[in-house]
């Protein structure tokens, strides 16, 4: 127990220097900055144009905007808090502002909920902007989800957390039966599933890419909801709560999706929980109650200073009767919520979520957790604390979580829960090990250096080409005098050259391919480095230069991002520009294999990956891939390219 305490209590501290080190680099970023240096910084967005307004759920105003001028790297991302103002136009005061979240950002393009049931006056007033706000709340969350943890010496809690620190083995019920399943689960799926019924506190489902980890993760919650009315299901970020309950709601499972989703589609929209309350029969009623006590307000605020004691009555009696009609709101408010609370089989939130005051003094048999090797521990521990059984999901051999404190990632915040429990209690865990995305050569370097070699390739993926490309290419360009440099605004790596290569070289392969392969037949692509510079500068070049007009004219098949952006995600044609190219063998970046696992497996019929040896192969990790590729005969340099 005093190694467990010991445990927990590093790991409370390393948030609070997670914490404090968040909040210094986003004071560095905004506090006395103008707002041209704000935007540098990529903690503003200005100035925007109003795409279109529209009233969403709960009577919020729903703004999309479009960023004009040129773009920045920024911040921005679903469920992220801002601030939406106008400015005045005299130096960078802002004369009006709106606090809300983000729902989405693509592109140039931003959709926000604004915490505000009435358009304000000013929307079309001045140039238009918004700020990214620090929100503590959810270090708050973290915070004390691990002093309940600690504190926890007895009952259900102190048992889950014996296990999952490795303290106790997790335990299994003797027999558990299923009911026969389809046969378009594998195996491995169908073991995976068999673990977690039979689990009696915890049980893991590891998922390499492509293995269809949601898929068994929803059938798993099917045949949960056979022996329990109710569950949890949870996911760090809002996009991957999304994608679960999008899946959840196509098989009939009533659902609700508790806090800000990050989509905006019907299929989401409809499973929330506001969607919910204004489908309840008593809604009505609470429409017409928030429009009594608004007139009634309206009617209290007419009296002005001067007035006699008959006035003054009056007043008070209008206000006493507002008050009354707005006590009798929050009573069917609460009385709606319950009522929809109670007919979900799965309730659906991110991590920190299920603190929400909407579930309070709700409890649940099992919490599922999905994509949990990238939830911070102290997150993790937020939908525990209401559980009786974790079931985890997701692969600690891709995207580790984002930490700011480079000094807390090293001493140990970077292992997540998911990632100590998998090594402490390897009895609770299983593998997906047919995957269905890529074909055997592109699935062979991953499977062999971080799977054991144990992944096989399921038989539809032995047609995943695009006609008689090669499946799997290496373009190297050592020699060739493509030399990386550091962008002074940013501090990210790019590679002028590379990235124009690899663009012709993208360029060459979709007139040898034919645009209808991609506009017809749906055929999408994939373009990754790993760094944010030549990222951006990709983009720039399809968008302004015309030696790349094909692939302009691809935008709505073409992906341009960093590794991160493609998490989760597959293309079926897939470039990486790796960058670094230097004479000291330096990658900097590129030594995180995890996120290199990732970029090496979204592609579904071809993958090209464009790189330095000479720099590269200083490293363990590049050594061994550059063996594959030789072991497969998939080399080539980068003069074969030019001179043909």
């Amino acid at each position: 127990m005093a190694n467990i305490q010991e445990e927990l209590l590093n790991t409370k501290n390393l948030l609070k220097a997670e914490w404090k080190e968040d909040l210094e680099q986003y004071k560095s970023k905004t506090r006395g900055k103008s707002i041209a240096e704000r935007i540098d910084a990529g903690t503003c967005l200005y100035p925007l144009q109003i795409q279109r307004v529209r009233t969403g759920l709960a009577d919020k105003i729903m703004v999309e905007v479009r960023q004009l001028g040129s773009r920045h790297g920024h911040g921005f991302q679903s469920g992220k808090s801002v601030c939406f103002f106008c400015n005045s136009g005299e130096g960078d005061s802002a004369k009006n502002s709106i606090n809300g979240v983000v729902n989405f950002v693509k592109g140039d393009t931003m959709m926000m909920t604004l915490h505000v049931e009435e358009m304000p006056a000013w929307l079309y007033e001045g140039k238009l902007g918004v700020d990214l706000l620090f929100d503590e709340s959810t270090y708050r969350q973290m915070e004390s989800a691990l002093n309940r943890i600690s504190r926890a010496e007895s009952g259900r809690l102190a048992e889950l957390k014996q296990v999952l620190l490795g303290a106790q083995p997790g335990k299994f019920e003797q027999e558990s039966p299923m009911e026969p399943y389809p046969s378009d689960l594998n195996e491995g799926q169908l073991e995976a599933i068999r673990l977690v019924v039979q689990a009696r506190d915890v049980a893991v489902i590891h998922g390499p890419p492509g293995t269809g980890k949601t898929t068994t993760l929803v059938a798993a919650v099917k045949e949960v909801l056979k022996r329990h009315v109710q569950v949890l299901v949870c996911a760090p970020s809002n996009a991957a709560v999304d994608l679960l309950v999008e899946k959840l709601s196509t098989t009939g499972i009533e659902t609700v999706r508790i806090g800000h989703p990050a989509r905006v589609d019907d299929q989401i929209i409809d499973q929330t929980m506001d969607a919910k309350v204004g489908q309840h029969p008593a809604y009505r009623d609470l429409k017409r109650l928030k429009k009594s006590h608004a007139d009634l307000k309206r009617q209290a605020g007419k009296y002005k200073r001067n007035y006699g004691v008959r006035e003054r009555s009056q007043k008070q009696q209008l206000f006493d009767e507002a008050r009354r009609v707005w006590d009798e709101i929050g009573l069917l408010e609460d009385y709606i919520r319950f009522g929809v609370l109670q007919q979900a089989r799965v309730i659906a939130t991110t991590l920190t979520g299920a603190s929400s005051a909407v579930l309070k003094g709700m409890h649940f048999p099992v919490v599922f957790i999905d994509e949990a090797a990238q939830g911070l521990e102290p997150a993790t521990w937020i939908p525990v604390l209401v559980s009786d059984k974790v079931v985890m999901a997701g692969d600690h051999c891709q995207l580790p979580p984002t930490i700011k404190s480079s000094e807390a990632a090293k001493r140990g915040l970077r292992e997540t829960l998911f990632e100590k429990v998998i090594l402490r209690q390897p009895k609770v865990s299983q593998m997906l090990w047919m995957q269905y995305r890529m074909p055997e050569v592109i699935m062979g370097f991953s499977s062999r250096y971080f799977y054991e070699d144990r992944l096989l390739a399921a038989p539809n993926t032995a047609f995943h080409r695009l006609g008689e490309e090669p499946i799997l290419t290496f373009i190297d360009t050592a020699g060739s005098g493509y030399t990386e440099f550091t962008d002074k605004e940013t501090l990210s790596t790019r590679n002028n050259e590379e990235a124009r290569f690899i663009l012709q070289l993208l360029t060459d392969l979709v007139k040898r391919l034919g645009t209808k392969v991609f506009v017809q037949e749906g055929r999408d692509i994939g373009l990754i480095s790993p760094y944010r510079a030549q990222v951006e500068y990709l983009k720039e070049l399809v968008a302004g230069d015309d030696a790349f007009l094909v692939l302009r004219s691809l935008q709505s098949q073409l992906t341009i991002d960093t590794i991160d952006g493609f998490q989760g995600q597959e293309r079926d044609l897939v470039l990486i520009s790796l960058v670094r190219s230097n004479a000291g063998g330096e990658i900097g970046f590129l030594s995180d294999v995890r996120r290199m696992n990732v970029a090496l497996t979204r592609a579904k019929r071809q993958l090209i990956v464009v790189g330095d040896s000479s720099t590269l192969a200083s490293h363990p990790f590049y050594e061994r891939f550059f063996d594959y590729i030789d072991e497969k005969e998939c080399y080539s340099s980068v003069y074969e390219w030019i001179e043909s």
